[in-house]
């Protein structure tokens, strides 16, 4: 029994005659006749008797109705949900390095879920990216451009790119550099120019960013991460002369939602925030 056949038995029950709900629901007579023998024989329970020409409910027809009701206000509710909530609502799937995560988007995530109250967002951070293709998230954020696929992508805005070194140390200080498999990016570039031997090796940022705050060590970071670095007086930092964009991959099927929009519009706002600060 489906919700369908329960309307069928309220179009009964308030019309009196299979002819009147026909009229009401818009199907045949016969069908009408038809499905309330198969609903009476899957409950087990006589719904109606007939009397002068009209369709009276049983006190089990009654009870039946009485939660048919109850189902159809609450359906009706739900679907005020949405009219209660100011702004669009949805849930979306994040996907973003933790860095990011923890230095772009958290600090601003409280206000904007505020604002939008409608909305659910589910971050997920990882130091890979997620396989976006087979659908686990609904929008990514990535540092470098991916290779064309079945979403839609956008480049957001540049992110700054600053080396550090200590001021004062004994010897060489020690380098820290990104993955082989990173060699092409900007940072990379500019650390293969120095010409001088990793001695870190990681795709962690913070873990290199902890290295460079106690003056242990020199790398390259992206001004997310390094606001507070450059106020540093015993670290000498140096402005990349390349910059890394920032990218966002969006699932095709949400492109024109309005959920997705909003959420894209806050994510670029959060970057040229952190730009100003």
């Amino acid at each position: 029994m489906n919700w369908d056949d329960l309307r069928i038995i309220a179009a009964v029950r308030d019309e009196g005659t299979y002819a009147g709900a026909s009229a009401r629901l818009r199907i045949d007579e016969t069908t009408v006749g038809r499905r309330l023998s198969r609903i009476e024989r899957a409950l087990g329970l006589r719904l109606f008797e007939a009397a002068d020409g009209v369709r009276r409910p049983t006190r089990s027809c009654e009870a039946v109705l009485a939660h048919v009701e109850a189902m159809a206000a609450h359906a009706a509710e739900i679907g005020r949900v949405g009219e209660s909530l100011a702004g669009p609502v949805g849930r979306l799937r994040i996907a973003s390095t933790n860095t990011v995560a923890e230095a772009v988007l958290s600090p601003r995530a409280s206000d904007f879920l505020r604002a939008n109250p409608g909305l659910t967002l589910q971050f997920l951070t990882s130091s890979e990216n997620v396989k976006f293709s087979r659908w686990e998230a609904d929008l990514a954020i990535r540092l470098r451009k991916p290779d064309k696929g079945d979403f839609a992508i956008s480049r957001l805005r540049d992110v700054k790119l600053y080396y550090f070194e200590p001021v004062t140390t004994e010897g060489e200080p020690m380098l820290c550099a990104y993955p082989d498999e990173l060699g092409a990016i900007p940072e990379m570039q500019f650390l293969r120019m120095k010409q001088a031997r990793a001695r870190c090796v990681t795709d962690n940022v913070r873990f290199i960013r902890n290295l460079i705050r106690a003056h242990q060590a020199a790398g390259v970071l992206p001004e997310h991460v390094c606001t507070d670095l450059l106020g540093d007086r015993r670290l000498r930092a140096t402005l990349l002369p390349k910059r890394r964009d920032v990218w966002v991959l969006v699932q095709n099927h949400l492109k024109r939602d309005a959920a997705t929009r909003v959420t894209i519009d806050w994510v670029r706002a959060c970057f040229q925030e952190m730009s100003r600060s």
